[in-house]
């Protein structure tokens, strides 16, 4: 009983833990390009061993033409730009900031469903959008100055960051959801007469999107790695032991883990619910932020937070 909410609580809890070590992780490094880097490699390698384990195949197996095109755009929007634009709004304005701008992915889903798919946008969807918006406004909104106007707290660069990571983790979502509609057909198609053999498969294609996905990543981040002349960088954080296991840690929570567990625990609960409690990471961030990296949290920010997180919910009610 209550089975799938308890996983969505396990899952904003890895979330939180994966903001909280990515933000040490990059400011560690200092580039969100190398980070990325290693992040995408530590999830290819870690993925190949579940595929291996559940289906006995270490690869996608049978994603056709199709299904690689959909999910490496949607490697290209949720990995490339909003894991790039993520790591470095952890590097500009921290994990707290960067994770309240996550609210903005299911309005930004919705609108490229709404593009894409023709999903209707009902009106309680539109309001959910606007009180998003309201919430992180709050939150990023500092004292009135002597115009009698409220000022952004927060460097302009940082909350661009910070919308570019919603934004993309939204709108790669839409478009993973086309690849894996896709992909599940194909299993289905060519594992017709193996039910067994198609059971594992469809077990392991979450897995096997993510890392369609990650290959996208890992090759995009590379080659901007080397115009930017960032290799150096890499290098010198394969040495420094406790950066790697920093980075290893956010790897586990965030898109190894807590996606799996995200995936599981539609299973045994509603989307909606699941999704609403998983949003809770922006509020989730707020202590350990404050205990870790000694950032001052006013209330203003904490309601702002809690009204994001109302505002997702209100997509799923």
């Amino acid at each position: 009983m209550f089975l799938g909410e308890l996983i969505s609580i396990a899952v904003c809890v890895c979330w939180s833990a994966s903001a909280l070590f990515g933000q040490v992780a990059a400011r560690g490094i200092g580039h969100a390009m190398p980070l990325n880097v290693l992040r995408m490699a530590l999830s290819l390698i870690l993925l190949s061993l579940s595929m291996t384990w559940v289906c006995g195949v270490p690869y996608p197996a049978y994603a056709d033409g199709e299904t690689w095109m959909w999910l490496t755009l949607s490697g290209l929007m949720g990995y490339v730009l909003g894991d790039f634009c993520l790591f470095n709004a952890y590097i500009v304005i921290g994990a707290r900031f960067g994770q309240l701008f996550m609210t903005l992915a299911p309005p930004a889903a919705a609108l490229s469903g709404w593009i894409l798919l023709g999903e209707r946008m009902s009106p309680m969807a539109l309001l959910g959008m606007t009180i998003t918006v309201c919430g992180i406004s709050m939150s990023i909104l500092g004292k009135k100055g002597e115009d009698n106007h409220r000022h952004l707290q927060l460097p302009l660069k940082g909350i661009l960051y910070g919308i570019g990571a919603g934004v993309g983790q939204g709108v790669g979502l839409v478009l993973s959801k086309l690849g894996i509609e896709h992909y599940e057909e194909c299993i289905k198609t060519t594992l017709a007469d193996d039910p067994t053999q198609m059971s594992d498969m469809l077990d392991a294609m979450p897995m096997s999107a993510t890392f369609i996905r990650a290959i996208t990543g890992i090759i995009c981040f590379s080659i901007a790695m080397f115009y930017v002349h960032q290799q150096g960088t890499l290098v010198k954080s394969l040495k420094q032991g406790r950066l790697m296991f920093i980075i290893l840690l956010a790897t586990i929570t965030g898109p190894f883990v807590g996606v799996s567990l995200s995936l599981k625990a539609t299973l045994y609960t509603s989307t909606g619910i699941a999704q609403t409690i998983m949003a809770c990471t922006p509020i989730l961030v707020l202590w350990p932020s404050h205990v870790l990296f000694k950032q001052k949290v006013t209330l203003r920010e904490v309601v702002g937070a809690i009204i994001s997180v109302i505002g997702v919910a209100m997509f799923f009610i």
